[in-house]
């Protein structure tokens, strides 16, 4: 961004970041300096923690204070209630145009707010940008790259792409925040592809970003973490063709193709992740 504009805008989106934390101690200081090294700086950045019951809450107070007053707020669930509700209660606290979220293990291209956030500014009309999340072992080359004007393009998704397959990874969205939707309750599988699913059904406009602004520090699928429990993600993502399906948006016959489908690929899935192989 040139020096003009950034006096016009005073170098501050009208974004509001949100991270839920969960014994996290090792990683959300990387998630943090990616916050703060962007080219536009957010308006706030809200830190949930899930009830860590680790010492993460004093460092997130402890690395709060280290920035200016206020840009990082700290807020504390008392019971431990998964990633969904978490980042429903920072979204309900935000009080920027728009929300973006991060997980405390992944971080930003140094671009990332700048060329989302105007881009939507100036398309009005879409209310969700997103992208699948890009591994650090296959992004490294990207963290230092710098996009010009035109290199980065976005393309609207459609009911049925998203559908059939989950175009979003949770840290790369940005939406709007007065949308009238929330991530599931409670649910801690695939509660973040019910909410672009049930936003993306209700025939408002979601779009895809070209180039990897989003990185990712863990496997999308392998051995540790939420790629160890895939049948529990299979049964998760099943789960959101049956609430499209209860909520109206999808018919029965399209819920049960779809089923399908998603149980062909989860064994794909499961057995390249049985010998070795953590891509699709």
């Amino acid at each position: 961004m040139d020096t003009e504009s950034c006096i016009q805008k005073t170098c501050v989106a009208q974004v509001s970041v949100v991270i839920p934390c969960y014994c996290c101690k090792e990683t959300i200081r990387r998630a943090i300096d990616s916050i703060y090294r962007q080219s536009l700086l957010p308006a706030e950045v809200i830190l949930i923690d899930d009830a860590s019951p680790d010492d993460t809450l004093s460092l997130l107070h402890q690395y709060a204070a280290e920035y200016a007053p206020g840009w990082i707020k700290v807020v504390s669930l008392n019971v431990n209630s998964g990633p969904g509700t978490a980042r429903n209660e920072g979204w309900n606290m935000a009080t920027q145009r728009y929300v973006a979220f991060l997980d405390s293990d992944d971080s930003w291209h140094h671009q990332k707010i700048e060329l989302q956030y105007e881009w939507m500014v100036q398309n009005p009309t879409a209310v969700l940008t997103g992208q699948k999340g890009l591994t650090i072992d296959a992004g490294s080359e990207v963290v230092s790259r710098l996009y010009e004007k035109g290199d980065v393009t976005f393309t609207e998704v459609t009911r049925h792409q998203l559908l059939v397959s989950n175009q979003f990874s949770t840290p790369s969205i940005m939406l709007r925040r007065d949308l009238p939707f929330r991530f599931p309750e409670g649910k801690r599988f695939c509660e973040d592809y019910e909410l672009w699913c049930d936003i993306c059904c209700s025939v408002l406009k979601c779009y895809s970003i070209s180039q990897p602004l989003t990185l990712c520090h863990k496997p999308l699928y392998g051995s540790t973490g939420l790629s160890s429990h895939l049948w529990k993600m299979e049964k998760g993502e099943l789960d959101v063709y049956n609430a499209m399906h209860g909520k109206r948006k999808i018919g029965g016959a399209y819920s049960y193709v779809l089923k399908t489908w998603s149980l062909i690929r989860y064994v794909r899935r499961a057995l390249k992740t049985r010998f070795g192989s953590d891509s699709e």
